[in-house]
């Protein structure tokens, strides 16, 4: 269950900031507005905000459906609230996925990483 934010520790409010800002890069990568992304997964857009804020764990129900909505895996989503089991090597993520994850890359450098690679594929 979620906790409110009077409950949470500094460290999940770390944590929130993380996977909101991850939601964020990961919509504008899609070239999504917030409308169009509360749009896609059933959920409001001050909600959809709160989110990307930091100011709210979303439960696993809606993580998964913001996970369909932007293209990457659900578990990814879930590691940044601590849901999920232990990964081993048969779930690691793909190029895709691991270029959309990383928190060292600009938006425009993961938009320009995934053309080069999708390029090569085709």
């Amino acid at each position: 269950m979620a906790k409110s934010s009077s409950q949470s520790s500094p460290g999940d409010r770390e944590d929130l900031g993380r996977l909101g800002a991850f939601i964020r890069s990961q919509r504008r990568l899609a070239e999504l507005s917030q409308r169009e992304l509360a749009r896609l997964t059933d959920l409001s857009d001050p909600y959809v905000s709160q989110i990307e804020r930091g100011l709210h764990e979303p439960s696993v129900r809606v993580l998964k459906s913001l996970a369909r909505a932007l293209d990457v895996q659900a578990e990814t989503l879930l590691s940044y609230v601590g849901v999920g089991g232990d990964s081993d090597e048969s779930s690691a993520p793909g190029v895709t996925e691991a270029i959309k994850a990383d928190a060292d890359l600009s938006d425009a450098q993961k938009a320009a990483l995934l053309e080069v690679y999708r390029s090569f594929l085709s």
